[in-house]
């Protein structure tokens, strides 16, 4: 993976483990139009040891459109970043796989993340055992982070990754 801007790999894996937000997933139709979503993310890393070799994955129905246009072409484009001042994210490109998740393992993994557990209504219905679910990796090429607030600290709170 190449880094490019202010940050360091393992500070890009930093911020995105503490920022809940959904990853925008950029790829292309079988039809070559651009096709863009939200989806929920988790960092994964290759060696406990370092955080300089991680990937993000996502879940979402086997069914779901995304998932047939990254297996007609896996290259993506995503961006992870705060909806308020002062601005961080980090964006990037390379490529999705895709893999099934029977047991649903990084759904409840997301549904933690995001949700705080599997209680709710909404984790209910997606843990419904009939859903097929897939896991999707992505494997950046590059990536490029950015954090505003020294040029913004007058004009928010640094400590809320939202």
């Amino acid at each position: 993976m190449h880094v490019r801007g202010q940050l360091t790999s393992a500070e890009l894996a930093a911020f995105l483990e503490e920022t809940a937000v959904p990853l925008r997933l950029a790829c292309r139709t079988p039809q070559d139009n651009l096709w863009m979503c939200s989806l929920w993310f988790r960092v994964v890393t290759a060696d406990e040891a370092t955080a300089d070799d991680w990937r993000l994955q996502c879940a979402t129905a086997a069914s779901a459109d995304v998932v047939s246009f990254l297996e007609s072409d896996p290259g993506v484009a995503f961006e992870v970043s705060t909806n308020r001042p002062p601005y961080a994210g980090v964006r990037g490109r390379g490529t999705a796989s895709i893999e099934p998740d029977p047991e649903k393992e990084t759904l409840r993994d997301l549904l933690e993340r995001y949700l705080g557990g599997t209680d709710s209504q909404l984790a209910q219905t997606l843990l419904d055992p009939d859903r097929e679910e897939v896991t999707l990796t992505l494997e950046p090429a590059v990536v490029y982070g950015w954090d505003y607030a020294n040029r913004m600290g007058d004009v928010g709170d640094d400590d809320q990754r939202s």
